[in-house]
Formats: C-alpha cells, structure tokens, sequence
C-alpha cells in the first residue's frame, strides 16, 4: 500500500472555523454558535473556543431542526452577539496575523456572515482575510467531475474523515480542517498557503459562473441573474451567499 504524501508544512499547523446560524441570509441572519481551533499535523485539535450566542432574533424552528439550539436556550445560555462576533474576529485575527492557514468549508458563507454581523456590532471586520483554505472549493477544482453532492457530510465520508455531530460547530470545524490535510495528501496543492488562497479566488468564481450556467439552464434561475463568485468573503446578492455549490 502506497504510504500516504506528507503534509506539506504550512498544513501542519492550521486553523479551523465554523459557524451556525439563524439561517443562510449572510446579510441578515446572526450567528448562534461559532468555533475557531487549532489542529496539528495527525489532525488532532490543540486549541479550540467555542461560543454560544443569543442573536438577539428568534432562531427559526427550520435553523433549530439543523444545529439543535432554540431560541429560548440561547437566551437563557448564550452571550451577548456583540461579545461573540468580537470574540471570534479577535480569534481569527490573531491567527491570521501568525501567518497561520484558517480553514473554513465553504468559507465564503462564514466570512461574510460574520463581515455581515461585525458591521452590524461596530466591530472592525477582517480586512482580506489571508490565508484560508476552504476545502469546498478545493476538492470542486481537483475533482471536477465527481458525481453527487458536495455537503461536508459527503465529501469527509469520501476522504475517510470521520465526521461526528455535523451541524455542530466544533465538529463541523475540525472535520473540514481533516479534509483539507487529506486532500493535501491527496492532490498537488500549490507549494504555499498564500498561492493556495490566491487560486481559490479563480477557483471560486469559475465554479460560481459555471453553476450559474448549470442554473440558468434547469430553469432554477434567470438567465439574467448570476452566483455571486467572490471568495472568501461576498458582497453581493443575498439570494445566493450560501452557495448552493456546498449542497450539489
């Protein structure tokens, strides 16, 4: 059996992070739990924070059915939003400011919402956040044509990583942050986090005009209406900053 390719070095140490939310409105929706860790080179987490936050808006019973926190438990048990956005922003700052990778599946969803709610709280934003890994938009550029959805339920089950709990913050994290080790180990990634971050703003927006072209012709769009493909934060229509990229 061929032994697996080694980590390259700036995936042995990496960040993870993830969010749930009140919905998939990056613009609007708030945050209800978030989690930013640290894994090592076996993928065994050696820092983490987990926050719960009350939103300050009712959770919807669609948001609850998905990440089991209701509206009355993140009133009773959750922070103030205010100190949960700034907790998290100062967390992947400081990350980022050590040049550590931040990996985040479909990390355009989790950046903008929480963009979205830093504005919201007067909290300074990141500001291009750099490096993040989003392994979504890896394993769609390093195979392609792959049949069957892309939710990081399917996509850790097909890189043998176990994924306990999804929908849970932490778990959710962590698993994406052992995908992105296993698809290094997988594919010739680019030699540094910085030119991998740099290729995934093209990845991204190829794969956003090439699902809008998929979209357009089953009829799920107009032909005048276009994914937004900025990455790995977005601006754009709110319609579609959850990409439906992560659930093909």
């Amino acid at each position: 059996m061929t032994p697996p390719t080694p980590l390259p070095p700036w995936l042995t140490r990496v960040g993870v992070f993830d969010l749930e939310t009140t919905g998939v409105d990056v613009t609007r929706d708030r945050i209800v739990t978030a989690h930013v860790g640290v894994l090592d080179h076996h993928g065994t987490e050696i820092a983490a924070r987990t926050w719960l936050a009350d939103p300050g808006v009712p959770i919807p019973a669609g948001a609850t059915a998905i990440h089991g926190i209701t509206s009355e438990r993140a009133r009773r048990d959750g922070a103030p939003a205010a100190q949960v956005v700034a907790g998290v922003v100062t967390a992947l700052r400081s990350l980022l400011d050590q040049g550590v990778p931040v990996v985040a599946y479909n990390a355009a969803f989790d950046f903008s919402l929480l963009a979205h709610e830093a504005r919201r709280h007067r909290i300074a934003p990141l500001e291009n956040p750099a490096p993040v890994i989003d392994p979504l938009v890896i394993d769609k550029a390093y195979d392609r044509y792959r049949p069957g959805k892309r939710t990081l339920e399917i996509v850790a089950a097909h890189y043998r990583v176990d994924l306990v709990g999804a929908h849970d913050a932490s778990a959710d994290a962590v698993a994406a942050g052992r995908v992105a080790q296993a698809l290094a180990q997988r594919f010739p990634l680019p030699p540094s986090a910085a030119e991998l971050h740099t290729r995934q703003i093209a990845w991204a927006r190829a794969q956003a005009a090439s699902l809008t072209d998929y979209f357009v012709r089953i009829g799920r769009i107009d032909p005048t209406d276009r994914l937004d493909g900025r990455w790995p934060v977005r601006d754009g229509d709110p319609t579609w900053q959850h990409s439906p990229a992560g659930s093909l």
